[in-house]
C-alpha cells in the first residue's frame, strides 16, 4: 500500500510523517523504517524506527532508488512500514513523471506486505492520476 501526503514545500508534511511514523511503531510487531535526505529528524523519531540518510548512498535514478528499496525489504523481512520523506529528492525524481515509480513502490507494497507513506512536495492536483488515489493527506 502507498499513502501520499503531498503539498507544497513548507506546508507541513514532514511534521504529519513524523507523527505518523511513531504512531506506527507504538503499534507495530516488525520493523518501521524512515528514509530522509539527512539525519536532521533523528531525535524526533521513536529509538525504535531505523532512521536512513539516503544521501550517504549514491543512487543516482529512480530504478536505482527502487532498486535501493528492494535491497532494504531483501535484508530484514520484518518490515512493516517505510516513511519517506522529500520522496521526490530521495527518488531523484523532482521535475520528472513519478507514475511508473509509484508503481513500482506499490508492486512491492502488495507483494512484501509493507505500507510505504511518502511525502511529495508538490499540489495533490499536479500529481499523476495512480497517484491522486493514494493520497491521506493535502496540504
Amino acid at each position: 500500500m502507498v499513502s501520499i501526503i503531498a503539498g507544497e514545500k513548507g506546508k507541513g508534511k514532514t511534521k504529519i510523517l513524523l507523527e505518523r511514523a511513531n504512531e506506527t511503531v507504538s503499534k507495530a510487531n516488525g520493523s518501521v523504517i524512515y528514509l530522509d535526505k539527512s539525519s536532521k529528524h533523528m531525535y524526533e523519531l521513536n529509538n525504535k524506527i531505523r532512521l536512513i540518510n539516503v544521501s550517504e548512498f549514491p543512487i543516482m535514478s529512480a530504478d536505482g532508488f527502487v532498486g535501493f528499496l528492494a535491497g532494504l525489504i531483501s535484508s530484514d523481512h520484518d518490515i512493516e512500514a517505510i516513511f519517506l520523506d522529500s520522496f521526490l529528492k530521495l527518488a531523484v525524481l523532482e521535475g520528472a513523471d513519478i507514475t511508473s515509480t509509484i508503481d513500482r513502490i506499490e508492486t512491492l507494497g502488495e507483494k512484501y506486505g509493507i505500507t510505504f507513506v511518502l511525502s511529495v512536495s508538490t499540489d495533490a492536483s499536479n500529481l499523476p492520476e495512480n497517484a491522486k488515489k493514494n493520497v491521506s493527506a493535502a496540504l
